[in-house]
């Protein structure tokens, strides 16, 4: 039988991969977190200049409005994750693939945003929905339905240039995007509700406008050739359409059921609480819109990471990327909720500011109450992209349908009529401990006993990845620890009866790549404490040597075609690295240099 379990690395080895993976997440976190809040503060804006300068009436209007949000992200993540999960099934493999990949998934989303956009023109001009508001929020929904409908096609295909722009680590360009975005909202909203009073027509214009500023300023990267991936039609294989879709459904379900879960709590609300109770709900959560992108931001640095795990069939690091939210990102999810909770009544008054008014309490209570769903949600999602990752297809389908419809639904259906608006807010706590329940449910089925341990609870095959066997797991971090990699990497040769010649270039081409790594990378960043992850496999008749670090990139194949002109004694090292390998592969992965040499 194949020993597959990690506890069988040592634990020094997997404390330093873990800690550079919870280096790597949380240095991406803020940009994701930047993209998914773009939506949630141009919602909280719209709100306090709607309630502030428009009325009740806009807030309601708002309210109806909620549910096409959860729509427009849930197509965008459909082809946001499953272009993320080839493009990490294939940068390791089949590097060119990539191209069609982002082609394929641009065209896809053009055309779909397109069709979303027309019909939310055609809707608002025919007043869909809204039949149970007033005649003036009425028209205001029409209004915001119609002007918001301008900014789908820029909003959806900048969010695919966001993923795209984010595996390639190009934080500067989605931050300024996202910057101007905001600003521009804001500025929009101030002009065409306060100096022009265009009502909720105008925060729709302003939505709109801040999307094509945000689509524009990262289109300007791809149009002057400066990207990794490149944009070509005749390149592009649309058998890749299809793929997309099926691997990318799961992530987007959770979002897509939400739009269905909003009408239904909506109808809910209306009937039993009434139009308050709409206006109270909005308010509250376009504040913890924004907070929701932390756990989401979570997820979307989780499925890149863990795309590149797979694609890698690195069981370690696919164990510590799921490991790194859970401990790290749940610590923090707690203690922003904790002080939202303390904060409920100071942030209620951003909203409304007369405690005696029904409305007042009724906030207060939805941000007492909803944000303990967020740390239950954050192992939700976390569980949700590794199952979406590790094509664990029930699993990734009954646990997004459950988050994003049926626990908060079904408990709703019960509480709300029995506790009002306390009853939606406690639906979603309870929605959370129901998830937990599914995912362990789901490992105990599978080991066919309790779950002991995070490798069980995240039932990974055995015969995923290289056998222990037929792999080491060597971390680096001082020119001694390189000398004991060159032994370590000698003798493992040996035991698997590689020839001497090869052994001995494997161990040279180790060393000499793990030192460059320790004397020029460690020492241009000395903030940072630096680790080198070495990985060196067995497979068929090669010997794979492959590092990773978190070091300033540095790709040593263009190196080497610079000294191939130069002095034919120099940097003889990498000249001999690149003479006796059948292959060499630089990348770089989400901010990490990862090379990788086959002998």
């Amino acid at each position: 039988m194949k020993l597959k379990k990690e506890k069988e690395v040592s634990i020094e080895n997997r404390n330093d991969n873990y800690k550079m993976l919870s280096r790597l997440f949380f240095r991406l976190l803020p940009y994701q977190i930047v993209m998914i809040v773009i939506t949630a503060v141009n919602g909280i804006v719209d709100g306090l200049f709607a309630s502030n300068a428009v009325g009740t009436a806009a807030m309601s209007a708002m309210g109806l409005y909620t549910p096409i949000p959860h729509f427009l992200y849930a197509m965008s993540m459909i082809m946001v994750s499953g272009a993320q999960l080839l493009y990490g099934k294939y940068v390791v493999k089949e590097h060119d693939h990539i191209h069609s990949i982002f082609t394929v998934d641009l065209v896809l989303a053009g055309v779909i945003s397109l069709i979303v956009g027309v019909l939310m023109a055609v809707g608002g001009a025919v007043c869909i929905g809204g039949g149970s508001l007033d005649p003036e929020a009425q028209a205001m929904f029409s209004r915001y339905l119609i002007s918001n409908a301008i900014g789908i096609p820029p909003l959806i295909l900048g969010q695919q240039l966001f993923a795209f722009l984010s595996l390639e680590n190009r934080t500067t360009l989605t931050t300024a995007a996202s910057i101007a975005c905001l600003v521009t909202n804001a500025l929009g909203d101030l002009l065409l509700t306060v100096a022009v009073p265009l009502d909720l027509l105008g925060l729709g214009l302003a939505s709109a406008i801040s999307c094509w500023v945000f689509f524009l300023v990262q289109l300007q990267y791809f149009v002057k050739g400066r990207s990794n991936v490149k944009f070509s039609l005749h390149s592009c294989k649309w058998r890749d359409a299809p793929q997309i879709i099926a691997r990318g459904y799961p992530g987007g379900i959770s979002r897509f059921l939400e739009m269905f879960r909003c009408i239904i709590v909506n109808a809910l609300i209306l009937r039993f609480v009434g139009a308050v109770g709409l206006s109270a709900f909005s308010a509250s959560n376009s504040f913890l819109g924004i907070i929701w992108a932390l756990p989401f931001g979570m997820a979307a640095v989780t499925r890149m990471l863990l795309s590149i795990a797979v694609g890698e069939e690195d069981r370690r690091s696919l164990i510590d990327t799921v490991r790194v939210p859970l401990r790290r990102g749940l610590a923090l999810m707690i203690a922003v909720a904790a002080c939202i909770i303390i904060c409920a009544e100071p942030l209620t008054r951003m909203f409304y500011r007369d405690p005696s008014a029904p409305v007042y309490s009724m906030t207060v209570w939805g941000f007492r109450i909803l944000p303990l769903c967020m740390p239950l949600s954050v192992i939700a999602l976390t569980f949700s992209c590794y199952a979406q990752a590790a094509e664990k297809k029930l699993l990734s389908v009954v646990l997004p349908v459950i988050d994003g419809f049926v626990g908060v639904t079904g408990c709703s259906l019960i509480l709300i009529p029995l506790l009002k608006m306390n009853g939606l807010y406690i639906s979603n706590v309870l929605n959370g401990v129901i998830c937990l329940l599914l995912i362990y449910g789901f490992a105990w089925k599978w080991n066919k006993h309790r779950p002991k341990d995070l490798e069980e609870l995240m039932m990974i095959p055995d015969d995923f990845g290289p056998d222990t066997s037929d792999r080491i797991d060597i971390s680096v971090r001082t020119m001694d620890d390189v000398v004991k990699v060159s032994e370590q990497v000698l003798a493992f040769c040996k035991e698997h009866g590689v020839d001497e010649r090869r052994a001995y270039h494997s161990a040279l081409a180790l060393e000499e790549i793990a030192g460059n790594v320790v004397e020029h990378g460690f020492t241009k960043d000395r903030r940072k404490n630096h680790s080198a992850e070495i990985r060196v496999i067995r497979r068929d008749d090669d010997v794979i040597l492959r590092v990773r670090d978190d070091c300033v990139p540095f790709d040593p194949t263009l190196t080497y075609g610079a000294y191939e002109e130069d002095d034919p004694a120099k940097n003889m090292g990498i000249r001999l690295i690149f003479i006796t390998s059948k292959d060499v592969v630089y990348q770089n992965l989400l901010g990490c240099n990862v090379l990788t040499v086959t002998i």
